[in-house]
């Protein structure tokens, strides 16, 4: 009894430590961002250099650190669906990188990469929880449930949605390519009430230790949301439309990722090459349209107050080069997650098609989010829960048709991600990428479940 009492305390005080870690990595990511995207284009701005050209140099250079980065530390972190087939399959995940992957997530982020933070954050994690793990082996077997509980209370601290957090490791992951079960999915054992306590109490204290930091210092992180919803006659006349046209920019991840991934393996073992090649495309984008950067977060509530003010082709333009971004930089070097950025297309889309047709905007959000999340994710429900992260309940039956027409667009053998369990995961190397190519769709992979 005592043990028990033991681990649920260190449970509940892990899941405390991985939102506080990643409160803190938003904290460092935002701050990294304004001296790097506000006050040095400030300083070059006095010295006469026009600011047409920041996103270019900025993101080239930021390949150039990558690549090096890579070099010289090797290709980290792991994606989600690598650190959850490692978990899932061993009960622990190696503990030695818990450096590199923290690292090799944040640069990108600050470079403007079209990517989210969930590789790096989930890695890290797993990686502590581990290595408390082997020092508390007295504890007993249970120690073995406390990586999982991590990866759940960080997925839940990351996107601020604690039944997605919970859903992700019970449920398991998801190959995106045909909708089938990926090779290391555990099933949940419902005869273990105590996994599903342990995995509650992991969520609870991240979100709590969230909250609580957000209060106190002001939240870092994640994606507005959006409380309203109308549908009447007009919405419903436009609904196939929008869910067509994001089932469209969901089934084009694919393809995107297997030009990428060609490109990949066209430059070979470059490994400074190839992130700064992507770099430079970026900053391309960048100039071009500059929602294309970043993981979206912040640049989803700045389109929420802007977007009336934006031509409706440069909006829909974005969300399709956002997700060509995504695939570029996941394939090219810059690693981390692609949930956060294919949201924001699928909402740059959605207020495109607002202003186009002047229907509800909350609705166009929804119809067309879902279908590009769940074309991505290959579930819908899964896709669902996911998007209340940024919709409200009330748009869940909207939500769930559009994911489910997504989810069903065939993907073609050529173009989906390779399949890999734990034991491939373990030999993670440049050639990784190759995995990515298709969207990577893992993590979460949440790819049926669907990824970063």
């Amino acid at each position: 009894m005592g043990k028990r009492l033991l681990f649920i305390v260190l449970t509940i005080a892990f899941g405390a430590f991985a939102g506080v870690f990643a409160w803190a990595f938003f904290f460092l990511m935002n701050q990294g961002i304004h001296l790097l995207w506000d006050v040095f284009p400030s300083w070059l701005a006095q010295a006469g250099l026009p600011a047409f050209f920041y996103p270019i140099i900025f993101c080239t250079i930021g390949g150039l650190i990558i690549g090096l980065f890579a070099k010289r530390f090797g290709p980290y972190p792991d994606d989600m669906n690598t650190v959850m087939a490692k978990v899932k399959e061993t009960g622990r995940y190696d503990y030695d990188t818990i450096g590199p992957s923290f690292f090799g997530a944040l640069l990108p982020l600050l470079f403007g990469g079209s990517i989210g933070p969930e590789a790096g954050l989930t890695g890290v994690i797993a990686g502590l929880c581990t290595w408390v793990g082997d020092r508390l082996r007295f504890v007993g077997s249970e120690m073995r449930e406390l990586a999982e509980a991590g990866t759940a209370a960080v997925i839940s601290a990351i996107f601020s949605t604690p039944l997605f957090g919970l859903a992700v490791p019970l449920v398991g992951a998801a190959d995106e390519s045909n909708g089938a079960r990926s090779v290391y999915e555990v099933r949940l054992d419902v005869g273990k009430p105590m996994k599903v306590a342990i995995y509650v109490l992991a969520v609870a204290g991240a979100l709590g230790a969230m909250g609580l930091l957000g209060s106190i210092f002001g939240a870092n992180g994640g994606l507005p949301r959006f409380t309203q919803i109308s549908c009447g006659l007009p919405e419903l006349l436009w609904a196939l439309p929008l869910i067509a046209l994001g089932a469209l920019a969901g089934w084009l991840f694919f393809p995107f990722g297997m030009l990428a991934k060609k490109a990949s393996e066209v430059l070979g073992d470059h490994i400074i090459v190839k992130p700064v090649i992507a770099g430079a495309l970026l900053g391309i984008f960048g100039v071009l349209l500059p929602y294309t950067m970043f993981a979206g977060e912040s640049q989803t509530e700045q389109l929420a107050e802007s977007w009336m003010g934006i031509s409706a082709v440069v909006l829909i333009l974005t969300g399709f080069c956002k997700v060509l971004a995504t695939q570029v930089c996941l394939n090219l070097g810059w690693r981390g997650g692609h949930f956060f950025p294919i949201i924001f297309a699928g909402i740059s889309i959605g207020y495109g098609m607002a202003a186009l047709t002047g229907i509800d905007p909350t609705f166009a959000l929804c119809a067309v989010t879902g279908a590009l999340v769940g074309a991505v994710m290959r579930q819908p429900v899964m896709t669902m829960v996911l998007l209340f992260l940024v919709f409200p309940l009330a748009g869940a039956p909207v939500l769930l048709v559009a994911a489910s027409i997504g989810s069903i667009i065939p993907i073609p053998k050529c173009m989906a991600p390779a399949k890999r369990g734990a034991s491939d995961a373990s030999d993670a190397s440049d050639a990784d990428e190759a995995t990515r190519a298709a969207g990577e769709p893992s993590e979460p992979s949440a790819s049926n479940a669907t990824e970063e």
